[in-house]
């Protein structure tokens, strides 16, 4: 994937960001913020987690999703996307709520829960092989057959501007922070959360963390130039196995600190702490920036780190410790 020059795409600002969240404010939950001592003193740092997991439809992503569709023109009503799961279900509800038609199309590989959910909140679903190249032909098909609008899970800047509101509802409340981080995967959420980051607080530094087996941010990151993954990555997280998109590749350049990875097993151990220290059941997306947190590689001892928990929509019966399986070694 060459770069591409960010003067040539349409990147949102702060004030993009600031207008999403009055525009949200009737539409998603406030999500509360938690703090363990437990667990600050595990990593030597005051943690705050902004728990999205506990957001409607159990994901930031309704955030993205809503922005996005109270800003599209479409005489057929008709929305789509593809998505491994919570961009999905969000974009089903909010088309329910405001009076659209929703298609969705997700791999076959995609957590059960997820595709539940996206059929619960009233989405029609359509199946397609696993990675990204099949989803966007099936996601074409789609529009050719409904003439439907598209909105992107993470390449749109009203999908970032809606999911940067999460941290600045954070911010708002706690304006010390010395690190943000959130999980990466086509980088929606950590590249809005850098624009909210950033504008409030120029000292933050903004961390993403992905798993070593979907590692295309951090390549793309460290290396200068935008990478994609090959196919669907084998990894738990599976709301993270997309490549990073255009517009968040940008973003990540001028505002992102550091971009890390973690392992399969580090992931899973971070689901077990989260239950134990904070009483909560995250999916394996949210826990990869806590894994990266317990292994000591995110701020300093002593800092205020705050952590967007992206999503709580857990496949019981895919999760190790909660199935009676011992942790992943990879």
């Amino acid at each position: 994937m060459p770069a591409l020059d960010s003067r040539m795409i349409d990147l949102p600002t702060f004030d993009d960001i600031v207008a999403a969240e009055g525009r949200l404010l009737s539409r998603v939950l406030r999500t509360p913020v938690l703090h363990s001592p437990r667990f600050d003193a595990r990593v030597g740092r005051r943690v705050l987690f902004k728990c999205e997991n506990l957001q409607h439809v159990g994901a930031f992503k309704l955030r993205g999703a809503t922005n996005a569709l109270l800003q599209l023109e479409a005489s057929s009503k008709v929305v789509a996307t593809h998505s491994s799961g919570n961009h999905g279900a969000a974009l089903a509800r909010a088309a329910r709520e405001l009076g659209w038609r929703c298609v969705v199309v997700a791999p076959r590989d995609a957590s059960a829960v997820k595709l539940q959910s996206i059929r619960a909140e009233g989405a029609e679903l359509v199946s397609c092989e696993p990675g990204l190249v099949a989803r966007e032909a099936a996601l074409a098909e789609v529009v050719a057959r409904t003439g439907a609008a598209v909105v992107h899970p993470f390449d749109d800047a009203h999908v970032i501007a809606g999911q940067g509101t999460a941290a600045l509802e954070l911010l708002s409340e706690y304006p010390d922070l010395d690190v943000l981080t959130a999980p990466v995967g086509g980088g929606g959420l950590l590249s809005g959360t850098a624009i909210a980051g950033k504008a409030m607080v120029p000292t933050c530094r903004v961390i993403g963390v992905e798993p070593e087996m979907a590692d295309d941010a951090a390549r793309s990151f460290h290396g200068g130039k935008r990478v994609g993954v090959q196919g669907s990555p084998a990894t738990i997280a599976d709301g993270l196995r997309g490549s990073i998109g255009v517009r968040p590749f940008a973003i990540f350049r001028t505002l992102v600190d550091d971009v890390l990875t973690v392992s399969e097993s580090a992931i899973v151990s971070a689901m077990r702490v989260a239950l134990e220290d904070l009483r909560l059941l995250i999916e394996p997306s949210s826990a990869v920036p806590i894994a990266a947190l317990i292994d000591g590689r995110i701020g300093k001892p002593g800092e205020k780190i705050g952590v967007i928990v992206s999503g709580g929509n857990v496949d019981l019966s895919v999760c190790p410790f909660l199935a009676g399986r011992a942790p992943l070694n990879a």
